[in-house]
C-alpha cells in the first residue's frame, strides 16, 4: 500500500451508494483518506437550500465509515488549496461533474476527477421522495 494522502470534498445529503462507491475508490488511491463534509451553511450559499440532513449527522455518517480515516467540516469552496495543504493531500479526487474546475491546484497535488454512479444523485432522490 502506498503512502498517499487523498482528499476529497462533499455534501453528502441523503447518503447513498454513489457517495459510497466514490469515497471506496478514493481510498483506494492511497492509504489515508481525508473528507471535508460541506457545512450547512456552504450548501446554502451553494445550492440556496439547506441539506436535509445537519452537517453534524452528516459528518457522523462519513466518519463511521471503514474506508475513511479523517473528517472535517468545509467551510468555504474558496479554501480548498488551504485544505490541501492543511491536511498534506496528495491527490485531490472529486467527482467528473466537477472536471476541470480544480485544475489550478495541480501545482499542490494531483487532482483525479472519478465518474459518478450513474443514474444516481441526491437531488433525484429527494424529488422521487417528494413526488
Amino acid at each position: 500500500m502506498n503512502n498517499l494522502r487523498v482528499i476529497t470534498f462533499g455534501t453528502f445529503d441523503v447518503f447513498h451508494v454513489g457517495h459510497l462507491r466514490i469515497l471506496q475508490r478514493a481510498k483506494e488511491l492511497g492509504s489515508h483518506l481525508i473528507v471535508g463534509v460541506s457545512s450547512d451553511q456552504l450548501n446554502f450559499s451553494k445550492k440556496a437550500r439547506f441539506p436535509v440532513y445537519s452537517q453534524d449527522e452528516r459528518i457522523e455518517i462519513i466518519k463511521n465509515l471503514r474506508c475513511v480515516d479523517e473528517i472535517f467540516l468545509e467551510e468555504s469552496l474558496e479554501l480548498k488549496a488551504e485544505y490541501i495543504q492543511q491536511y498534506h493531500a496528495d491527490i485531490l479526487v472529486m467527482g467528473d461533474d466537477w472536471e476541470g474546475k480544480f485544475d489550478h491546484l495541480q501545482q499542490l497535488c494531483r487532482i483525479m476527477y472519478l465518474p459518478r454512479t450513474p443514474a444516481i444523485s441526491t437531488t433525484a432522490i429527494i424529488e422521487k421522495i417528494r413526488d
